[in-house]
């Protein structure tokens, strides 16, 4: 049984809960190919705010293609952010997308090994 904060000590809250539910059942070494692969392909919450804010202030959208969004990313682009009102929603909610975006790529990753 691993534990989660051995590998991934750097994860927080939620993200953190789901990642060590999925980790109870992993031996020594699936967490360890696991955490290589889940650390490089996960993106950091503090990423998506920072890029949200810049689509805030410039071109709006990048936020949304980091996280794989491309369609939401192209509306963002050429709509400027919804009016901005999407980019402010974005604002607020930038953990819970970079949760789901993280998850997704966790039940990824957990099928890999």
């Amino acid at each position: 049984m691993a534990r989660m904060i051995d590998y991934l000590p750097e994860l927080e809250g939620d993200e953190a809960a789901y990642i060590g539910k999925m980790m109870e059942n992993m031996d020594e070494e699936q967490a360890r190919r696991f955490s290589s692969v889940y650390r490089a392909r996960r993106k950091d919450p503090q990423i998506v705010l920072l890029t949200a804010i810049i689509g805030f202030f410039g071109v709006a959208g990048v936020h949304r293609f980091i996280i794989g969004h491309v369609g939401m990313g192209i509306l963002y682009l050429l709509t400027g952010g919804l009016c901005l009102i999407g980019t402010i929603v974005d604002l607020i909610n930038y953990r819970n997308l970079a949760f789901e975006y993280n998850r997704d790529v966790a039940r990824d990753v957990t099928g890999m090994i």
